[in-house]
């Protein structure tokens, strides 16, 4: 590596001499046709990209690019060997040199920050008229991804989101190449299958019986909890799906005062309205407290409202909380609520025998929302919703288009699945997480989830023992790790003091200033309830040592010194 940080890759086309359209290899050579050149310092390796033998292809040699009308027929969509080949080629470099090598190696920053006015200044946004050269376009691309945030950097811990997995990113470009829809066996073939084995093994390892139910893919953990209260609303009143809301009684839906905003905004775009989710009460490490959860329950049905849906959560956004979700399935099941589990964050801890006991009673829910993009690292966005009721999600939910989802076509229309979808048009999630999970197997991802665990308290023991670091919870459960600093000019100050507050309120945005204009990591911080500010690491990447985490602890110390 060199010193600099800096590793240059080069994608370069080779042409093969022996091209021929009669060979039996139609002219591909399966070693020559494309390599990738890793340069470090003088040190060059290459590692021959094997094509499958086709039909005969061509390759543009420089000069007669350059010989090439600059916009000839740019308007047209629709991929060119002679005009676009080069240009993709320089493209895919530039993306694999700074956008996953060089942006994920420990040595650069994880962000160049540019106030928002400068960087207006500093990257031509502008849409104009007359199309923008190759060169200019490639320009364009070096600019944004150096303006932008490196997500993928090992100190980039600032959502619950991280981390460039190479298997993930494989299959994310797979997707884009190929452009799907998934909603009908004829367009999406393979991902329609794909899907349908992806989550029936996922609901298997939630716990429904022999993986029972049905799921989707869907945009998001916040859409993902939408599915939940449609499907929870249409099992208790079926003809709420042509009737509406006007001759429905008053809807309660009841959750954890940590819970996910998407709950309530969820429910306010659904009708239901915000004022209608009941928070419940959690107790000092964040959890629903089951005697106030009933308490509510009885309270909306002497009100005359109809209770219909808890929405529990297992592994709350900012403390990592898992709520009891065996007391909270009793009293689902004593009133006839659904049950909804938002495992948005903690469902990856299923994957591994040692910390899926976190998650015990979820597979006595009736719907679970489960993330790959989050702790299991799948790049943006993989979300799921899954569901132990076989057919609900159509009968909730479809239209029978018939300009879509017609039932005289040749093959079984069971498969045309996208009708259970609110949307039409919908990307094929599912590749990159099934490309990543047959590259690491359910035993790689249960030595991910081990090991990210393994970072949490590593981190969270070293913090106990240096000056200056304080718990807000002592013993967290998932690997959010949140904590206060308290810097060397404020230890003296009386603890039960206003200016104490005050003043420590004031020391992690300081910070987080400090590291975002210096590049150097990304830890977010929050209030809660009526803590002052604290930070709240949050760990995915299963790439990070122990040396990282005394890097983190080491780098608050230098930034917070003088406050």
């Amino acid at each position: 590596m060199p010193t600099n940080g800096m590793l240059d890759v080069a994608l370069q086309v080779i042409e093969d001499a022996n091209l021929s359209s009669g060979s039996d290899s139609a002219g591909v050579s399966e070693d020559e046709d494309v390599q990738l050149f890793c340069t470090t310092g003088n040190v060059v390796s290459s590692k021959p990209l094997k094509k499958p033998s086709l039909k005969p292809v061509t390759t543009v040699k420089d000069e007669d690019q350059n010989k090439m009308k600059p916009n000839a027929k740019r308007y047209a969509s629709l991929p060119n060997r002679e005009q676009h080949q080069r240009f993709l080629t320089d493209f895919l470099s530039e993306v694999l040199n700074n956008a996953i090598f060089n942006a994920t190696d420990r040595s650069n920053k994880v962000l160049n920050w540019v106030d928002p006015e400068e960087l207006k200044r500093s990257i031509d946004l502008s849409l104009k008229a007359e199309p923008d050269s190759h060169e200019k376009l490639l320009e364009l691309a070096r600019a944004t991804i150096d303006h932008s945030v490196k997500t993928g950097h090992p100190y980039f811990m600032n959502q619950l989101f991280s981390s460039v997995d190479v298997y993930g990113f494989a299959g994310q470009c797979l997707t884009d190449a190929l452009n799907p829809s998934v909603y009908t066996f004829e367009v999406s073939p393979v991902f329609v299958l794909m899907e349908e084995v992806v989550l029936k093994e996922m609901r298997t390892i939630v716990g429904f019986p022999g993986g029972s139910g049905d799921g989707i893919f869907c945009p998001g953990g916040s859409m993902a909890n939408g599915y939940a209260i449609s499907c929870a609303r249409f099992k208790h009143m079926p003809d709420v799906k042509t009737k509406g809301l006007h001759s429905l009684p008053r809807l309660v839906i009841f959750t954890s005062e940590d819970a996910h905003y998407s709950i309530k905004k969820l429910a306010s775009f659904m009708g239901i309205g915000s004022d209608n989710v009941y928070p419940i009460r959690t107790d000092a490490v964040g959890k629903i407290q089951p005697d106030h959860l009933e308490a509510e329950i009885l309270r909306a049905k002497s009100e005359g409202a109809l209770p219909f849906m808890v929405s529990a959560t297992a592994g709350t956004t900012v403390i990592g909380a898992f709520d009891p979700l065996e007391q909270i399935a009793d009293l689902c099941q004593k009133y006839d609520l659904w049950m909804h589990v938002d495992a948005a964050w903690g469902g990856g801890a299923l994957m591994s025998k040692k910390y899926r006991t976190l998650l015990k009673g979820v597979e006595r829910a009736d719907s679970v929302t489960w993330n790959p993009h989050k702790l299991l690292a799948a790049p943006q966005q993989c979300s799921t919703f899954l569901t132990r009721h076989e057919g609900i999600l159509s009968g909730c939910h479809s239209t029978n288009a018939t300009y879509l989802f017609q039932k005289d076509k040749f093959y079984d229309t069971q498969y045309d699945t996208g009708d259970k979808h609110i949307q039409c048009g919908r990307r094929a999630d599912v590749l990159k997480f099934w490309f990543m999970w047959r590259a690491k197997g359910t035993s790689g991802f249960e030595q991910h989830i081990d090991k990210v665990f393994e970072n949490a308290e590593f981190f969270t023991n070293s913090i106990k023992a240096r000056p200056g670091f304080e718990m807000v919870i002592e013993n967290p459960e998932c690997t959010n790790v949140c904590f206060w600093y308290v810097p060397p000019g404020l230890r003296q100050v009386p603890r039960d003091s206003a200016e104490f507050g005050e003043r420590l309120h004031k020391v992690a945005p300081k910070v987080k200033e400090r590291m975002m204009r210096e590049g150097s990591m990304m830890i977010t911080y929050q209030p809660i309830h009526d803590k002052p500010n604290f930070f709240r690491l949050v760990l995915q990447n299963s790439g990070l040592d122990k040396s990282d985490m005394n890097y983190i602890i080491d780098e608050i110390e230098r930034l917070a010194s003088d406050l």
